[in-house]
């Protein structure tokens, strides 16, 4: 068995513990109607996060277009849910339609945006979020236009919100592992020599910015299928921005440090209830206080290997028994 079945087990079987216990706390009644909404929340974050955390921090492109493909996610789930008549398949189809809708955009915009870079990208991907929001905003027959869709179905849960997670991260992190993947990385740390080594820039540098719709896409139409509404508001510039905090927190290109810096924000967030509008004061100030103290953020460009760990043990148990 190679090292790509072995690290995919781990993963599995790492993601099968942590439902299991989930699924305890839950039944306990430990984790009640409450908590579970943070959690649904903490979970849709991390697949954001994991895909915005592959166009940031392994190909190295500054986007800043995250909240456009989770309003396509959101509204194609939102539309189809309400328009079929079994809410599961509604979901599964918006998703796959909003997952298709992203592919198109993300291709549209990453051939001839993802030459620019820094700032300038930043602020092209930013346009096309906006222009994605203002469409919506406008096609009232068919999005409600500024007041939305209310009334969606409540198809998600915890449950297959965790089943997503488990699978976009699994996608993805088997995605930075592969040859295309280290070719992208490549590309970021020196753009130049991996071009004069053969390696397609622009090619690893949509693939990337691709599949960081997609994720977006499958996270919209999750938290769209939850919460039961969908607006216009809820995705603007701002909603990047949370996106991108979660990532720069936990550190760029550390998988593992979004898991963390999502959890711990969330958890945060609900700590600060109690204080209204003095809770965003202290949650920037808490944000500030690790940029200062952690500037590359809390684990920096380290992962949590456990695929890796599980090789060597069997490796060396192979040359003990040899």
């Amino acid at each position: 068995m190679n090292r790509f079945h072995i690290r995919n087990m781990v993963w599995l079987a790492a993601a099968v513990l942590g439902f299991l216990a989930l699924y305890a706390l839950v039944q306990a009644g430990i984790i009640n109607r409450f908590y579970q909404i943070t959690l649904v929340t903490i979970m849709i974050n991390i697949i954001y996060a994991v895909g915005l955390n592959l166009v940031l921090g392994v190909a190295g492109q500054f986007s800043l277009g995250h909240a456009g493909f989770i309003a396509i996610g959101a509204y194609s789930a939102a539309i189809f849910t309400k328009a079929m008549e079994s809410n599961t398949t509604g979901l599964y189809v918006g998703m796959a339609v909003g997952v298709g809708l992203s592919i198109i955009l993300a291709l549209f915009v990453g051939i001839p945006t993802l030459r620019l870079k820094g700032d300038y990208l930043a602020i092209a991907t930013l346009g096309v979020a906006e222009i994605v929001r203002v469409i919506i905003n406008n096609m009232r027959d068919l999005t409600n236009g500024p007041a939305g869709i209310s009334g969606i179905p409540l198809v998600s849960n915890w449950i297959n919100v965790y089943v997503f997670m488990v699978i976009t991260t699994i996608f993805i992190l088997n995605f930075v592992y592969s040859s295309a993947g280290r070719a992208t990385m490549a590309i970021q740390q020196d753009e130049i020599a991996a071009e004069s080594m053969g390696v397609n820039v622009t090619l690893y540098k949509v693939l990337a910015f691709v599949l960081g719709a997609i994720t977006a896409s499958i996270g919209g139409s999750l938290q769209a299928t939850f919460l039961g509404i969908v607006t216009p508001g809820d995705y603007t510039f701002e909603r990047s921005i949370d996106v991108l905090i979660i990532v720069v927190f936990g550190g760029i290109g550390s998988f593992t440090g979004s898991f963390v810096a999502a959890i711990l924000l969330g958890l945060l967030n609900v700590f600060l209830q109690d204080y209204g509008q003095l809770r965003m004061v202290i949650y920037a100030i808490a944000l500030v206080l690790i940029m200062i103290f952690r500037p590359g953020g809390l684990l920096g460009t380290r992962e949590l290997r456990l695929g890796s760990l599980v090789t060597k043990a069997l490796g060396k148990d192979k040359e003990a028994v040899s």
